[in-house]
């Protein structure tokens, strides 16, 4: 079982579901986030696998928090888009609103205008009434002529009847004064009637959009409070993992200075080791024993195997390199040979290279840091993303979150042919099918 899959807590929610977060979920990273951020880092973990542990899962929670920020920063971005929306809504609601108060004000002001002509035409009717009563009266009660006084006085028949049309012509111009009164009066009212309606509907119109403009103003209101919150949430967050991520560098310089004091620890063991087996023994007199026939046995351990950078490799293994090969390639083979029929134990080769059992993705660390291919052990996820894509020329890693092996020049390591046949090393390239698998391979082989 791959290491990796094991220590992470915590894993972004898929796009589908990234704006949903569940309650559970999101107080478990912050949960995780605590732990972490009040990890006392002055005292060392109690064991290596502990320390790689809580690395893993500071990760996973970074990844959460910058999960989290990203969904955060597309619903701000969907909250501009809207606040956009509204803006140009608005805009044309305040514009719509303006042509219907300009319209309003003008109605108003033909109104104003046409009360005040009825005004002048009803002083003016009121006048021609007054004057022509007057007329009547001053007519019946003082010397005016009337048709009798007319014939009586007329100094004959043509006298008569121009005397007789004047008075005529008097009376029809009186009425035709009070008529043209009365009939202007009557159009100047029915105007001001239809402009009273006409005030009337605008009023209406110009409150309808009044009403839309509040509601728009409301909506954008809202929407910059959501945003306001959202950036907030979105700053809290960022801070969260701003500190995550200075705690996972102090626990990752910790691990690289512990990895260190391991390698430094074996390197003084292999050379006390050397130093002791290149000294003649007492019991031998400055010979090799009897039984040994004068060199020792490859199975008697009687010399150590060679290192390369600090890394045990085995260079007289079951698999050697083919002719031609390149020198990395030697050395990772070397190396697997080295730690081949080692047992395997989740972790193994995590905490450090060096390490008494190994599992999958340890012990492709070990082999491919022989080479200087790697600089510190991965799990299978770290794989995934390792070195150049696709299958190489000599070595071809395949991994996926849970599981990783290699192809070595034409040879499979892997810790499932260890359970088949007690050694890491297969020539079955068919064991497993590689199409769930990720294919990496180091630049040039």
């Amino acid at each position: 079982m791959q290491r990796d899959a094991a220590v992470t807590v915590l894993r972004p929610m898929s796009s589908a579901h990234r704006h949903r977060w569940s309650l559970r979920a999101l107080l478990l990273t912050v949960a995780l986030a605590a732990a972490l951020l009040g990890t006392n880092l002055s005292t060392p973990p109690t064991a290596r696998a502990d320390l790689q542990g809580a690395i893993s899962a500071g990760r996973s929670a970074a990844a959460t928090f910058q999960s989290q920020i990203a969904t955060d920063t597309a619903h701000i971005a969907a909250t501009t888009s809207g606040l956009r929306s509204a803006q140009r809504h608005l805009a044309a609601i305040q514009t719509e609103l303006s042509t219907r108060e300009a319209q309003l004000r003008a109605v108003q002001a033909s109104l104003l205008a046409a009360r005040q002509r009825l005004v002048v035409l009803e002083n003016r009717l009121h006048a021609a009434t007054q004057a022509l009563a007057a007329n009547l009266i001053a007519g019946y009660e003082g010397s005016q002529p009337s048709v009798v006084t007319v014939v009586l006085e007329a100094r004959g028949f043509g006298d008569l009847l121009e005397r007789m049309s004047f008075m005529r012509r008097i009376a029809q111009r009186d009425a035709q004064i009070v008529g043209a009164t009365r009939t202007a009066r009557s159009a100047v009212s029915r105007e001001a009637t239809a402009l009273e309606g006409l005030e009337q509907r605008d009023r209406t119109l110009t409150n309808q959009v009044l009403t839309q403009r509040n509601q728009a103003a409301a909506l954008q209101a809202a929407l910059l409070g959501r945003q306001i919150q959202l950036l907030g949430v979105r700053a809290g967050t960022a801070s969260k993992l701003h500190s995550l991520n200075a705690r996972l560098k102090t626990l990752e310089a910790q691990a690289a200075a512990q990895a260190a004091q391991a390698a430094r620890a074996a390197q003084a063991a292999q050379a006390a080791n050397a130093s002791s087996a290149g000294s003649p023994s007492a019991s031998s007199g400055g010979s090799p024993s009897a039984s040994s026939g004068g060199s020792p046995s490859a199975s008697s351990g009687g010399s150590p195997s060679p290192s390369v950078g600090g890394i045990a490799i085995d260079t007289g293994g079951m698999v050697q390199a083919p002719p031609g090969a390149p020198a990395a390639v030697a050395q990772v083979i070397a190396a697997g040979n080295a730690i081949a029929t080692l047992p395997y134990v989740y972790g193994g080769g995590h905490a450090s290279f060096h390490d008494s059992a190994y599992d999958c993705s340890g012990s492709i660390s070990y082999a491919l840091a022989a080479a200087g291919l790697l600089t510190s052990p991965l799990d299978s996820s770290g794989f995934e993303s390792w070195g150049d894509a696709g299958p190489g020329r000599w070595i071809t890693v395949y991994a996926n979150a849970g599981h990783a092996f290699m192809i070595v020049a034409g040879w499979r390591f892997d810790t499932v042919a260890l359970a088949n046949g007690g050694t890491r090393w297969s020539s079955d390239l068919s064991g497993e099918d590689t199409s769930a698998f990720v294919a990496r391979h180091p630049p040039g082989l």
